[in-house]
């Protein structure tokens, strides 16, 4: 089973944002999302390629003032996660805010991580590591064409999660390309439709899910939608939720703050399911290994819910019961 399960099902709602943004500081500082959440501090697809050292500026001030202020004042600090263009960014910008950065952030973010560019990043997050007093994480994101193309998918995903696993101990979250991939197949799905409606696609997930999902947490692909005249964005974001976490997907990017906490409210674990995990875990070893479950209506069988019911606690103490 995954270790260190909370520690990686906490990443959660992951909200992205541009690394030009000027207000994401103050807007951590002053506690105005829904928490828990995490960040992502975005230099790449965001980011034109002329502004590129504009924003490496302005990421500087928003870490700088983050760590400064979370030094005398208390408030709440979610993950931080820096996306990156490329490793020798990567290298730079962490040499560059190394004393700040120890303070705020947790990892970064790997976009298109594929087999070309896979032992850099691995090369770098070594380095980082070594030089740093405490552990820096990272977050390979899947979205390659090589990965789509279904004469080489099986081979890369296959090689790559080699490479993935030979840093096994600093990857939080393996994390998915869902724009890309739709783009890939000219598709766009609406506030009533779920990525798994896109057959390619859902796939394509299936496929990502199968090679990685038994040894990493692989978090969910990112819900565009976050406003529409009788709010039916949210009943569209709690299906595709739900079809996620069937699936094996833990967590979501978000690309707005009003989706959080329809994110951690998906992630909270139901009342059976809590006494039903609770039981499989405290089961008797020497006595019979199947039984009623809590509520009496199916079955609770040690040998093969184990694994569900690790998952189901972990959840249940991030997020909560309902």
């Amino acid at each position: 089973m995954i270790e260190n399960l909370e520690e990686k099902y906490s990443v959660g709602a992951l909200l992205y944002t541009p690394a030009l943004n000027k207000k994401i500081a103050n807007s951590v500082i002053t506690e105005k999302f829904s928490k828990p959440y995490s960040l992502a501090i975005c230099l790449e697809d965001t980011i034109a390629d002329d502004s590129i050292e504009l924003a490496e500026q302005q990421l500087g001030y928003t870490i700088k003032k983050i760590a400064q202020d979370h030094m005398r004042v208390e408030f709440y600090l979610p993950k931080i996660f820096i996306r990156v263009r490329s490793s020798e960014q990567l290298l730079r910008i962490y040499y560059e805010l190394e004393e700040f950065m120890e303070e705020t952030v947790v990892g970064f973010i790997f976009p298109k991580y594929t087999l070309k560019n896979a032992d850099s990043y691995n090369e770098a997050m070594k380095e980082i590591n070594n030089a740093s007093s405490k552990t820096f994480y990272m977050m390979p994101i899947l979205e390659s064409r090589d990965i789509v193309e279904y004469a080489t998918r099986y081979k890369v995903l296959v090689e790559l999660k080699k490479k993935i696993d030979l840093v096994k101990e600093l990857v939080l979250n393996i994390r998915v390309g869902g724009n890309d991939f739709s783009n890939e197949f000219a598709a766009r799905r609406h506030y009533d439709e779920t990525i798994y409606d896109i057959l390619p696609i859902a796939k394509l997930l299936a496929d990502i899910l199968t090679v990685f999902s038994r040894d990493y947490v692989v978090s969910g692909p990112v819900w565009e939608f976050f406003s529409s005249d009788n709010e039916e964005w949210k009943r569209g974001l709690r299906n595709e939720l739900k079809l996620d976490r069937l699936s094996g997907f833990i967590g979501k990017t978000v690309i707005h703050p009003k989706q959080i906490s329809i994110v951690n409210e998906a992630l909270k674990v139901s009342h059976k399911d809590y006494e039903d995990a609770k039981e499989i875990l405290n089961w008797d070893e020497n006595g019979l290994q199947v039984g009623k479950s809590f509520a009496g209506e199916r079955m609770n069988e040690v040998k093969t819910h184990t694994n569900w019911a690790y998952k189901t606690m972990a959840l249940a103490e991030l997020y909560g019961v309902i």
